[in-house]
């Protein structure tokens, strides 16, 4: 049941200033979801991929340019072998798919994290699939994969160090895995969790947060629901620190 649509929703127009060059997702409550469905836990991580293109594109036809998926971050590794397994194995079947899918829409394709700990197979199939769709100008699609925000700070300081650069935020974007990015315009975290959880804690430094109550697998097959982010989006005064000016002296004006 789509709880967030109890009141008469916006039309379908977004004004164009309004949308958000670069969404990302929190993708949470895929085992929640499957367990209130009477399904095995793993069932859930298949069914939070499903329909996953159609989102992209979606979004991406309406102005959104770049969108990144948070999939499995460094503290995920603490879950069981077979949990890990399978999302490993279901994340290189993906990632096959996303290779037809970037050529066929001229969309480039990242993938953030560190790889040391990926199996082989799906490390390699990360490269070839950013080596493939370089050049695509269409959109980004950037999956965070064993990934984690204060790690990529202190690896992005050491590199600095190395290199022996003194650093402005804007040379610094240069180090971090994420620099090619643009900033983070609004972050959505499902499954009523109200927490950021160390993902790319640089670029959402003036993101709009946004949490719902729906699980993954839902937000993913609901096109009311991306119609939704959009309409709460548009409804945002982001001043980046600014605003109207106070009126200080208490004189009517």
């Amino acid at each position: 049941m789509l709880r967030l649509f109890k009141k008469k929703q916006c039309n379908n127009a977004v004004h164009p200033t309004k949308v958000p060059q670069h969404i990302a997702f929190i993708c949470d409550g895929n085992r929640r979801w499957a367990e209130a469905r009477g399904l095995p836990p793993l069932m859930g991580h298949r069914a939070g991929i499903a329909n996953f293109e159609t989102l992209v594109d979606w979004f991406i036809a309406r102005g959104v340019t770049t969108i990144t998926f948070f999939i499995f971050s460094t503290e995920n590794w603490t879950r069981s072998d077979e949990e890990v397994n399978f999302l490993m194995d279901l994340f290189y079947s993906e990632l096959n798919k996303n290779l037809k899918h970037a050529i066929e829409k001229n969309l480039r394709y990242r993938v953030i994290g560190s790889r040391e700990r990926l199996p082989q197979k799906l490390a390699k199939l990360c490269d070839k699939l950013e080596q493939e769709s370089a050049e695509n100008t269409a959109g980004t699609v950037v999956f965070a994969l064993n990934y984690g925000g204060q790690d990529e700070i202190v690896s992005a300081v050491n590199s600095a160090i190395d290199a022996g650069k003194h650093v402005t935020c804007e040379t610094f974007e240069t180090f971090l895995d994420t620099g090619d990015l643009l900033p983070v315009d609004l972050m959505v975290r499902t499954s009523n969790e109200f927490r950021i959880s160390n993902f790319l804690l640089w670029k959402l430094a003036y993101a709009e947060l946004m949490f719902v109550p729906e699980h993954w697998p839902e937000l993913v097959k609901s096109e009311k629901l991306w119609q939704f982010v959009l309409d709460e989006y548009a409804k945002r005064n982001r001043r980046f620190g600014g605003g109207k000016k106070a009126n200080y002296a208490g004189t009517k004006k």
